[in-house]
């Protein structure tokens, strides 16, 4: 068993994981990186999940790291890709033209980024990173946690001690491990007074996860995979409360849960920055392709790629019939496993029976791309996670701060100590429970100090979607932008911590060290409130 001493321990290498590392690190402080995969990046990586942004992305509403990460990525592409002169010169280059964020990408184009702002850190020795690792086990003392137990790929131990731990796990791992008070599924009416929050608690009712994958389309060619063991039974399911059977273009409107039918069309004609900016083709996510769409090959000079890229994370292939977290382990397996075989029997039925806009059925020219997830199997390294542990935390952000129909016109909470900001739609998935989406508008919100800390536990804190939220806020907390503000000001606040000789409570019972914190996330460029219009 070997020993690592840093000044701060982050488990789970995800965007909040990096965000808190690359922080930590500028401020000189040694960190190790703890991932349970080899590819750190979590949604936009290993998960292979596109950026869910608000729509003034471009301009304001994120940390100005995250804002560096989106450039990278351009820069990435605009160095490396043979891009024509009119996509070069797209300021606000979009390399899949999609439709569910301005920045849709390949994984590894996420991941050459992440590598190359954490490399100069591990070369000067201030960062170690352990892929392949996962933590077993924590040792505490009353409320703090002294060392954690990480076991590799070949199960060696490695025991990591450090004045400060962060939790960026997905599914918030250190939190049971240490004994801290946290919250799974969803909270009862009473104890938030959430309008759209049950009547009774429901620990298990908690948001499907999804195993995405990757396609190509090549006309004249034949890609069947063999036919899944389990399609069948997956070809014959129809939910309760969906409109048709789950393999099939007709699923629910999220906000009206009204029958909507989808369809693809692989590979459409056309310039993709057209397509992108006229508002006639504007179908959403109706056409499949174009949505999640991570490469556009009419983006590129002719003959470079011979099909697009998209990504396949449909309501189709979401799983809910049982959870991967807070089970034992057999269970998770079972459930991940017959996650992985609905999106096997997904793209099988696309390939044999899904209709065509030609009258025809059966898309046998699409391609699964291992190469672009990394896997032998074509399936993304890890399951997209959309809910985890919560923390019992000192300030819970609720439904009634973000949701548009209780805040008002005016607005959320503003807080004097905001550690960050974030805006998207309350978009919960079906669930475990049985429910069906929830999906309501919300308000741009501030992300309070006392979200970040534990009710009692003194040197933990949280890095990602385990802040202190509920199952219904989770749904507009649990995005890309959001999961790094939280862990980078997570970072900020242990490095503060660190120079200053205090602790995360103290600086939220002090008013001049919770302000003299503000202005440290200020200096590091964390956007602490949306701007306001004159007389708002």
């Amino acid at each position: 068993m070997s020993e690592i001493r840093a000044d701060l321990v982050v488990a789970g290498g995800g965007l909040g994981g990096v965000a808190a590392a690359l922080a930590a690190c500028r401020h000189g402080h040694r960190v190790l990186l703890v991932e349970e995969t080899d590819w750190l990046g979590g949604q936009l990586t290993s998960q292979a999940v596109p950026p869910d942004e608000h729509p003034w992305i471009e301009q304001f509403g994120c940390t100005a790291s995250y804002r560096q990460l989106r450039q990278d990525v351009r820069a990435y592409y605009r160095t490396w890709y043979p891009l024509t002169e009119r996509a070069r010169a797209w300021q606000h280059l979009n390399p899949g033209a999609a439709r569910v964020s301005g920045l849709c990408h390949e994984p590894r184009a996420a991941l050459s980024v992440i590598e190359a702002r954490l490399a100069p850190h591990v070369a000067a020795g201030r960062l170690t990173v352990l892929l392949r690792h996962r933590v077993t086990g924590a040792a505490c003392d009353g409320d703090r946690v002294e060392a954690l137990q990480v076991r590799g790929p070949d199960g060696e131990l490695t025991v990591a001690t450090a004045p400060f731990f962060l939790d960026a796990t997905e599914h918030g791992d250190l939190l049971p491990a240490a004994g801290a008070e946290y919250v799974i599924g969803a909270e009862s009416a009473d104890e938030h007074g959430e309008p759209h929050a049950p009547a009774d608690a429901q620990p298990a009712n908690i948001q499907s996860f999804t195993v995405t994958f990757a396609l190509s389309h090549h006309d004249g060619e034949d890609h069947t995979i063999d036919r899944p063991a389990s399609y069948e039974s997956w070809r014959a399911y129809e939910p309760d409360f969906w409109p048709g059977p789950l393999l099939g273009f007709l699923a629910p409107v999220p906000s009206t849960l009204e029958p909507y039918e989808r369809w693809l069309d692989p590979n459409p004609a056309g310039d993709p920055v057209d397509e992108l900016t006229d508002p006639a083709r504007d179908n959403g996510d109706r056409e499949l392709w174009m949505f999640r769409r991570i490469l556009a090959r009419g983006l590129h000079t002719p003959g470079s790629f011979g099909s697009d890229i998209t990504l396949v994370n449909w309501p189709m292939n979401d799983y809910w019939l049982g959870p991967i977290v807070e089970t034992d382990d057999e269970s998770a397996a079972h459930h991940l496993g017959q996650a992985r075989e609905l999106s096997r029997s997904l793209l099988y039925w696309l390939q044999t029976e899904a209709p065509r806009p030609d009258g025809g059925t059966g898309f046998p020219g699409l391609r699964l791309r291992p190469d672009v997830t990394g896997t032998a199997d074509g399936l993304a390294k890890a399951p997209y996670v959309r809910e985890s542990r919560r923390i019992r935390a000192l300030r819970t952000v609720t439904e009634n701060d973000v949701a548009a129909d209780v805040a008002g016109p005016d607005g959320g909470p503003r807080y004097e100590d905001a550690v960050g900001i974030g805006s998207y739609r309350i978009d919960l998935h079906p669930s475990t429970g049985g429910d069906n989406y929830i999906d309501i508008p919300s308000v741009p919100f501030e992300i309070p100090l006392g979200a970040l800390l534990p009710v009692r536990m003194r040197n933990l804190l949280p890095a990602c979607k385990n802040a202190g939220t509920t199952h219904i806020s989770n749904g507009c907390l649990r995005l890309h932008p959001v999961e790094w503000n939280i862990g980078e000001a997570s970072s900020l606040l242990a490095a503060f911590c660190l120079e200053r000789g205090t602790e995360p409570h103290q600086v939220h019972e002090k008013p001049a060290l919770s302000g003299e914190f503000c202005r440290l996330l200020e200096r590091e460029g964390v956007e602490r409130a949306w701007p306001r219009v004159r007389g708002g």
